[in-house]
């Protein structure tokens, strides 16, 4: 029998995620959009969760906080890593479901981040209308995906994305 416990990220699960991430994503990682916005920021510390299958790290989800134009109240889902060896058992999915409950418990209105519909769309997600949101580099206007966690704040936010500490 498997035990999976969703934790807060401690300083010391640091190397094992970034080693998690260099699986996951390689090298190229840091060239990325979503990357780019998150650099010199630190994440929200209370949405850096942690996955713990029998007692053993297996994943992680973060939380940038972000302003959009100047919008405050909104927060870029990201980086979402689960080890190669347990992928699709539904790890991720069960970060995910617990990170966009207490980002709408901390009050945020909206969650942002680059990925894929089939994926994040069973949290709700919806693609953001082309032109309406920015990042400081490329993105595939498909994986430009938004969750409102307050009805309407999608539809009252525009402009270029940039982190900020909350």
């Amino acid at each position: 029998m498997t035990k999976f416990d969703i934790r807060l990220e401690a300083a010391a699960d640091a190397a094992a995620l970034s080693q998690l991430s260099a699986e996951a994503f390689g090298p190229g990682r840091f060239a990325r959009t979503a990357y780019r916005v998150r650099e010199g920021v630190p994440p929200v510390p209370s949405l850096c969760l942690t996955g713990w299958l029998d007692g053993r790290l297996v994943g992680g989800v973060r939380f940038t906080a972000v302003r959009i134009g100047e919008a405050e109240g909104g927060t870029l889902l990201g980086p979402l890593v689960v080890a190669p060896a347990v992928k699709g058992q539904g790890y991720g999915k069960a970060l995910v479901g617990e990170g966009l409950k207490r980002a709408r418990g901390e009050g945020f209105r909206l969650v942002l981040l680059v990925g894929d519909m089939p994926y994040y769309g069973r949290f709700g997600f919806a693609s953001v209308p082309p032109g309406q949101i920015a990042l400081p580099g490329p993105v595939d206007p498909a994986r430009l995906l938004a969750l409102e966690l307050v009805p309407g704040a999608l539809s009252g936010t525009a402009g270029q994305v940039r982190a900020h500490a909350p």
